[in-house]
């Protein structure tokens, strides 16, 4: 869908559009001056919007920002992606470590049963 915005907003930017009860959660994919092209993932409900205004001009006023009640944090992603990995990597650690211990036991039990054969003559 295009809109008219006086306001700067980039590609890539993600908007959102209300009217009435309806919100349209959308992505900036091109901007000419005061025109902007908007990609909606969802299906927009334009025979629903276009029956709440009386007036023949629709006004749509885009809200740049964040969707969410309560923002995220820029680094919440980043340290619970942190988080994982460390996880990872110790469960690999821990199964390495495991997997030699076996090895070792295996590679010395024979030697020193007989060891403790020998010493017990």
């Amino acid at each position: 869908m295009m809109i008219h915005t006086s306001r700067q907003i980039s590609r890539g930017t993600e908007v959102e559009i209300r009217r009435g009860d309806h919100v349209i959660i959308a992505r900036v994919a091109w901007r000419d001056g005061a025109r902007a092209g908007l990609q909606a993932d969802e299906r927009v409900p334009v025979e629903e919007i276009m029956t709440l205004g009386q007036s023949p001009a629709l006004q749509l006023t885009a809200v740049q920002g964040e969707r969410r009640k309560v923002p995220r944090k820029p680094d919440d992603s980043r340290l619970r992606g942190r988080a994982m990995e460390f996880a990872g990597v110790l469960a690999v650690v821990a199964s390495l470590a495991g997997y030699a211990v076996t090895m070792v036991h295996d590679a010395l039990v024979l030697p020193l049963a007989a060891v403790t054969a020998v010493l017990a003559r």
